[in-house]
């Protein structure tokens, strides 16, 4: 079973990024310190877990926020921006900051108790375990003589 991305405003985002060049209206300066920004993940399932791994360069440890709830995973947090400008030569920042929350729905396997996460390198990792199924019970039935 493969976990799915929630991402209620991509295609609202997508519309914000398209709209000048619909009316004709230059964009050379936008307001980055502003936007959120959505970190890129990666998601397998092994026989025994679900890893995910989420390139979170330049957000520190304690501005990470992991959270699951009624079968639903949320990364929070916040990188920290930094402010440039030049204006002679016009200078353009790519680079997003600001606050971020990527939600996933986890199935009814996973052990939300036992979830581990770290972050090393600008890439947070964590491991959900899976709940170890019940294995059947036989229940010998006796015949009344």
């Amino acid at each position: 079973m493969a976990i799915q991305t929630y991402r209620p405003l991509s295609l609202f985002d997508r519309l914000q990024q398209e709209a000048p060049s619909l009316f004709n209206v230059p964009s050379l300066e936008s307001n980055f310190d502003t936007e959120e920004w959505s970190p890129a993940v990666d998601i397998t399932e092994t026989e025994n877990e679900f890893v995910i791994h989420a390139d979170l360069p330049g957000v520190k440890p304690d501005d990470i926020d992991v959270t699951a709830e009624s079968g639903v995973l949320t990364l929070r947090g916040e990188r920290e921006s930094r402010k440039e400008e030049e204006k002679d030569n016009y200078k353009r920042i790519e680079r997003f900051s600001g606050s971020f929350m990527r939600r996933f729905t986890l199935p009814d396997t996973a052990d939300l108790d036992k979830i581990a996460a770290k972050t090393k390198d600008g890439v947070l990792d964590l491991t959900i375990p899976k709940i170890e199924k019940a294995k059947p019970k036989l229940i010998k039935v006796k015949v009344d003589k």
